[in-house]
């Protein structure tokens, strides 16, 4: 997506996992004088690893791009975001992307005849080159289970170096959330679906069949009717203000009351994400009291109805469909709750040592007298 910038802007790469796609963010610029912006050191550009490059490449391939430009609710959310703040759009705008579809993008800009304002630039973020501070970054940085994939980095790396005090960043806040779910046709389709192939006992596949559909975190589409109690919050951006560092390791405690008698069959992870001004930021300070007070175990769709939030894009069960789909933990068995039954526990995520693009999550959990752990990482 390409968007158009007051003075100049930063445009950073999207990539995600190959089975999704979608032209990088944008940036444009805003007024000055509005807002905040955390003055930082810039910071050393991180070296460009292996990882780096095959994950660029991957990129490269159009249909990534043409299942992210199909995904209506996120490029018409993106849209409508840039329209809502259109008063503080305009002039040049920087489009940058690490991967080779910035070549056809330069080919988009000459066909539309708009290469006066939109320059793009071929590279990491890290390493291109801006001669002025831009007014608006616009990114679509977010992965599966919002944090997969790191890209975060890439917009503080630009917020830091580039962007002007006061400026805007779209999306400016995102919300991770979890909830306990329960999904027995998935179990039946991968799992006991080998009790019986076509009169022929297969029970003996049932162990490894486990192995291979739930050892790794699954990203697939499931409903509000999947979800056995309310979401509780696990993570909480301000794109103003968050530091790399604090993105290395989350930790996040949780206490799930189930609404009904159903099986447990594992957790799911989904976000949503706000495109609020500068002047709309909170600090720190409230943050941190929102998290403790209402946010805590609120239904995320109650958020998109805060008077200080314009627009909202969301990958809620209940909400519209997107390519991002839910992340899904499922556990090896499930386990049988009742009505009103607790499940307490906490959840890390933490960029994997091997590569910061990939996440460790840890759950440890207690129900029906028992502590549970489920481990597995999202490469």
């Amino acid at each position: 997506m390409f968007t158009g910038g007051a003075d100049g802007n930063g445009h950073l790469p999207r990539p995600r996992r190959p089975r999704r796609g979608g032209l990088g963010g944008g940036g444009i610029g805003a007024p000055p004088g509005q807002g905040a912006s955390t003055v930082q050191p810039h910071p050393a550009a991180p070296p460009c690893t292996d990882y780096d490059m095959a994950y660029f490449r991957a990129y490269s391939h159009i249909g990534v791009h043409e299942e992210m430009l199909k995904d209506h609710v996120r490029t018409s959310t993106y849209r409508n975001a840039i329209m809502h703040h259109q008063d503080l759009i305009s002039g040049k705008v920087y489009a940058v992307d690490a991967s080779d579809i910035a070549i056809q993008a330069m080919e988009i800009v000459r066909e539309n005849e708009l290469s006066d304002k939109v320059v793009v630039l071929h590279g990491r973020i890290e390493d291109v080159i801006i001669e002025e501070k831009v007014d608006v970054i616009v990114s679509e940085w977010m992965g599966y289970m919002l944090l997969y994939e790191s890209m975060l980095g890439s917009v503080i790396f630009a917020r830091d170096k580039w962007l002007k005090p006061g400026g805007l960043i779209l999306p400016s806040h995102a919300s991770l959330y979890m909830a306990p779910i329960t999904n027995s046709q998935r179990y039946h389709d991968s799992v006991y679906f080998w009790r019986d192939v076509y009169g022929i006992k297969m029970s003996s596949m049932m162990p490894l069949a486990k192995q291979c559909a739930f050892m790794e975190p699954s990203v697939e589409t499931i409903s509000g009717e999947n979800v056995l109690t309310w979401p509780t919050v696990v993570s909480q951006v301000d794109c103003y203000t968050i530091q790399a560092q604090e993105l290395e390791t989350i930790i996040a405690t949780f206490k799930f009351t189930s609404m009904l008698q159903a099986p447990l069959h594992g957790f799911a992870f989904w976000f949503d994400v706000e495109f609020n001004g500068p002047v709309r930021q909170k600090s720190k300070k409230q943050a941190n009291q929102s998290l403790d007070g209402n946010t805590q175990n609120a239904s995320p769709s109650s958020k998109k109805k805060k008077p200080d939030v314009s627009i909202v894009l969301s990958t809620a069960p209940e909400d519209a469909p997107t390519h991002w789909q839910q992340t899904l933990l499922y556990l090896f068995e499930p386990i049988e709750l009742k009505k009103d039954q607790n499940i307490e526990g906490s959840v890390t995520i933490s960029q994997s040592q091997q590569h910061a693009r990939f996440l460790n999550i840890c759950l440890k959990y207690f129900t029906g007298d028992q502590w549970y752990v489920k481990e597995s990482v999202m490469r």
